[in-house]
């Protein structure tokens, strides 16, 4: 992994200190809130319902044993013992104190961790697939990529104050794992007729108030433009973007206004000013950056192991987490393994500073000290010999993060909603336990299959809820919580925005409501047919007709509503 230079640790060392002073100054009253609002953004720090909130970077998704042993300590000593995993792959506190967030970013500090650029109207955190540098369907590896976009947009001045926030991702792969449509800018390495590799670029891909997949503007870009073409993009965005409404100031708004050839045309007339610049990316730099993502020694002897079969044939529990758990390596002989977060009595994505000791530990002995943040709220194990699965199955079960879910209907993400933030409209927490303790038969959820339900208590949408199989909106009534139902998104390759379902649900019938939306499921679907393909065989009246044929003006308005 990318490791600091005297730079990188200068840089983020004297950012804390200078955070230290301002924080300093706006407790000792020299400082209004007004003026202090945009120096704590500026250090991922926000103001929520009951406490700050700290939003510590991971790029890319990836921590090594000693950062992860480094968050675990800062939840013990600074918050109230656990962390939140994002979808953005960054880590949040929920209750630090003001007057700690300096200490908290030294900390991190000390192991090449900072919280810059994690909130404002900036270059978010770069993402990317969380099988990185291991999967079979890999073309190359996107890390190096993400590393090199982290450098150039750290600190950009030009980028500082954009109209809103922006967010990159990256992917390698053919199945896309990074949510790359749904992305400001989303970038697939791809190869031309020529056999070379490089970029095809999306952008005006973002969920919220109003969502959008990504539309195409270069089907192939040389890797070396790679840098001056983002420039391009952002310097169109910077320049014409609204500023007049927080609402419609995202790239997405301004890609649908211009339309997608003209917003085209405009990158490329300000790329012909920059692409032969000292933005020039050249083989040289980007071996640099992929000298850090080398691969670790692996055991050669490890495809020879037979121990693996005879464990799953004598242990069902042990068969069922290896199931949905555990997936393929690129190197014979190893796997990668999902820890779930979503055991069925915490919050979906947090985990405690026990845990994170504990994942830290296990790292160390089986994963060669990495850990990756995945996309959906869960941790990635990346390189565990097969001869090391079984132990490693013990190890993760005694600190309740062997739930075999990865996929199924309770591996859900979820948003912190009303029970911290300050946006929200409605609870999420408390949404996910009712659907866990209703679908707490694991036989059930292993005979439905692949299902994604994603959750937001609000139409921010950090809870990717426009693009779940089953998505879930929070949503206020005069001061009642109700929820939106979606069905048929997806953010794979398949890339879709749900279709809304009808009138939002009471909160006590969540769960009533998704079970209605199985039962038709499961009456329609064909022998192993997943529930996307079979509500995008049936479509989506079936389902309406199930969830609302109580109420039948109810459904009369809903598909007079939708002929329309």
């Amino acid at each position: 992994m990318y490791q600091y230079d005297k730079y990188d640790q200068t840089i983020v060392n004297e950012r804390v200190e200078q955070f230290r002073g301002q924080t300093q100054r706006f407790l000792a009253g020299e400082l209004s809130e007004e003026e202090f609002r945009p120096l704590r953004l500026m250090n991922g720090l926000y103001i929520q319902t009951h406490a700050p909130m700290l939003r510590v970077a991971i790029p890319y998704g990836l921590l090594s044993s000693r950062q992860m042993r480094m968050l675990a300590h800062i939840a013990r000593k600074y918050d109230k013992d656990y962390a939140h995993f994002s979808t953005r792959q960054n880590i949040q506190y929920n209750w630090p104190k003001l007057e700690t967030v300096p200490d908290i970013l030294a900390d991190l500090a000390s192991v090449e961790m900072h919280a810059i650029q994690t909130s404002g109207n900036c270059i978010r955190n770069v993402t990317s697939d969380h099988l990185a540098g291991i999967s079979a369907d890999e073309l190359e590896d996107p890390r190096p990529y993400c590393e090199i976009i982290r450098q150039w947009s750290t600190f950009h001045p030009e980028f500082s104050y954009l109209p809103r926030k922006f967010k990159i991702a990256v992917s390698g792969a053919e199945h896309d794992r990074a949510a790359v449509s749904i992305h400001d800018i989303g970038l697939y390495l791809v190869k031309n007729a020529e056999g070379e590799v490089g970029f095809k670029v999306l952008v005006g891909g973002g969920l919220g108030r109003r969502p959008s997949i990504g539309t195409p503007i270069r089907a192939f870009l040389e890797k070396q433009h790679l840098l001056s073409y983002l420039e391009a993009i952002l310097r169109v965005y910077n320049r014409i973007g609204r500023r007049d409404n927080i609402h419609k100031a995202r790239i997405k708004v301004l890609v649908n206004a211009l339309g997608a050839e003209e917003f085209a045309r405009l990158v490329e007339q300000e790329w012909a000013h920059t692409r032969e610049t000292v933005l020039l990316l050249d083989q040289k730099e980007i071996d640099r950056v992929k000298g850090f993502f080398t691969e670790p020694d692996y055991d050669q002897d490890a495809a020879s192991d037979s121990s693996l079969q005879q464990k799953l044939d004598s242990e069902q529990a042990f068969s069922n987490w290896y199931s949905r758990n555990v997936t393929a390596h690129k190197v014979a002989g190893y796997r990668a393994v999902f820890i779930s977060l979503k055991a069925p009595k915490n919050p979906p994505g947090d985990a405690t500073d026990g845990q994170m000791d504990t994942i830290a530990e296990l790292s160390d002995k089986f994963s060669y000290g990495e850990i990756v943040v995945a996309h959906d709220q869960n941790l990635v194990l990346p390189h565990i010999k097969q001869a090391d699965l079984y132990a490693l199955w013990q190890a993760l079960k005694a600190a309740d993060l062997a739930t075999p879910n990865i996929g199924l209907l309770t591996d859900m993400i979820c948003c912190p909603g009303l029970d911290f933030c300050s946006l929200a409209n409605a609870s999420s927490i408390s949404i996910a336990r009712q659907i866990n303790d209703r679908f707490d038969d694991m036989d059930y959820l292993h005979d439905i299959g692949d299902i994604k339900i994603k959750m937001s208590g609000c139409i921010n949408a950090c809870g990717h809820h426009h693009v779940g199989h089953i998505g879930i909106l929070g949503i206020d009534k005069k001061g009642v919580e109700f929820y939106q139902i979606t069905l048929g998104g997806s953010a794979e390759n398949d890339v879709a925005l749900g279709d809304r379902l009808g009138p939002a649900v009471a909160k006590d019938q969540v769960a009533n409501t998704i079970t209605k939306i199985l039962d038709v499921y499961q009456q329609a679907r064909t022998e192993d047919e997943r529930f996307l393909d079979t509500y995008r065989r049936i479509g989506i009246k079936p389902f309406r007709d199930k969830v609302y044929k109580d109420n039948e003006q109810q459904v009369e308005e809903v598909e007079a509503v939708a002929s329309h």
